[in-house]
């Protein structure tokens, strides 16, 4: 008896030990990834607008902005990629120029957030390091959370980012014009990982290769020379 006694009070400490180890790994894993959804929303003159709905996971971001209702925007400053996808017409695209949101409300890491933003920028456009100008701008208290502000400046765009700590993302950006837009209603809630994938069965979309195709094809016409 005194043996058996022995080895259950082992197993039981085994047990609690496990136990112990997976809740440890659990909570790691939840203070790595932060995940929560929020409303996207500009103001300006006193006038507000809805800008869209915004889920972050972890290096990844969904958008469904507004003024594009056949899809939303994909980010991932892992790769980094930004991708456009319209699962009704069955393709995805690089996001490109499409929305400076892309460009913007993106996760971070606290202790240099120019380093996600600058490589979502260059995927937007040619962004040269001559022209990119990113620099810490103080601390600002915004609802019991203290926040660090950045200022951003390239060529024909600048914006102040005002970044959340404990979710290591911007929360709050003004524009050169004086626009303000916030991660309103901000849900701390697991996402799915789905939402942060490409759906199954989609192309991607490529206007380079639909050109190239149209200039090898009859109809295609060659403009005139300049001379």
């Amino acid at each position: 008896m005194k043996l058996n006694a022995q080895a259950l009070s082992a197993s039981k400490i085994l047990a609690a030990s496990l136990l112990a180890a997976t809740l440890h790994v659990a909570l790691a894993r939840s203070a790595d990834a932060q995940q929560f959804s929020a409303d996207l929303v500009a103001r300006r003159d006193e006038t507000t607008t809805a800008v869209g709905r915004l889920y972050v996971s972890d290096k990844k971001a969904r958008i469904e902005a507004a003024t594009f209702s056949d899809g939303f925007f994909l980010i991932d400053t892992a790769g980094p990629t930004a991708y456009f996808v319209r699962p009704r017409a069955h393709v995805f695209m690089d996001a490109k120029q499409s929305s400076p949101l892309t460009r913007i409300f993106v996760p971070v890491d606290l202790a240099d957030p120019c380093r996600q933003w600058l490589p979502m920028a260059q995927l937007s456009a040619p962004t040269g390091l001559a022209t990119w100008r990113c620099q810490h701008d103080g601390e600002e208290t915004v609802a019991g959370q203290t926040m660090d502000i950045y200022r951003v400046a390239t060529a024909g765009s600048a914006f102040l980012g005002w970044i959340d700590r404990e979710r290591r993302f911007p929360v709050r950006i003004r524009t050169e014009d004086g626009t303000v837009i916030t991660a309103d209603h901000i849900r701390d809630e697991p996402q799915m990982e789905q939402t942060f994938e490409i759906p199954a069965g989609l192309r991607k979309f490529d206007p380079q290769a639909l050109i190239r195709r149209i200039q090898h094809s009859d109809v295609w016409v060659a403009p005139p020379d300049s001379d």
